[in-house]
């Protein structure tokens, strides 16, 4: 196989990499958000249903709950398994793994604003939903920023992990070129690809922190 092919082939398998990055960030991001409000309720039942659900997908490894929710609706319900559901549990859950550290995250941040942010809202005249929109999640999110920039980045390190269910990711990918040329080259090339893929990830939230950083 030649480098040009390997690459293409390799290439390919990065676009599969970046979709499950893209999807999972897209999903998690805001149901993590969801589940911090449960996290925090004030309600006995759901606070420990959220923590529970917090406690298993950090207390558990992110490849197990993969082959669970790729084999449970055969096992469990009994719901032949097609080829494109594979996809799907890869994203399942990604979203729910990274959802439950996302849901973490921000309840630091925002039990970490002072009561007088919402006293003074409250004098302002402004409701409950526009005092955490308007008011307290701006800054939650500048004060977070570091710790989802972190998982972020972790991520993107994770999406290999989608090989436990066959996906055809670019680290299946790279595994099996280098299986069938008893070569080290692909792997090493894939590790590349991830290199610049952190890299640039990096740098955009790297913006994305001084775009929040008003005290200069």
């Amino acid at each position: 196989m030649s480098i040009q092919v390997m690459l293409l082939q390799l290439g390919k398998g990065m676009i599969v990499s970046v979709e499950i990055f893209i999807l999972t960030l897209l999903f998690s991001l805001p149901l993590g958000l969801v589940i911090s409000f449960g996290r925090m309720s004030k309600n006995f039942a759901l606070r420990a249903i959220t923590k529970f659900y917090i406690s298993v997908m950090r207390g558990t490894p992110l490849m197990l709950q993969l082959l669970v929710v790729y084999f449970a609706p055969y096992y469990v319900l009994g719901i032949k398994i097609s080829a494109g559901y594979r996809f799907v549990a890869v994203i399942l859950a990604f979203v729910i793994n990274y959802a439950a550290y996302f849901a973490e995250i921000y309840r630091s941040g925002i039990e970490s604003m002072p009561v007088g942010q919402y006293e003074a809202a409250k004098v302002l005249g402004y409701n409950k939903l526009q005092t955490f929109f308007k008011i307290i999640l701006p800054q939650v999110i500048k004060r977070i920023l570091p710790s989802v920039t972190n998982e972020i980045i972790t991520l993107v390190k994770d999406t290999s992990l989608a090989f436990a269910i066959a996906q055809a990711e670019m680290f299946t990918i790279a595994k099996q070129i280098a299986a069938s040329q008893t070569s080290v080259m692909p792997l090493m090339v894939a590790g590349v690809y991830y290199y610049i893929f952190n890299l640039i990830v990096a740098v955009a939230m790297e913006k994305v922190e001084k775009a929040f950083s008003y005290y200069r």
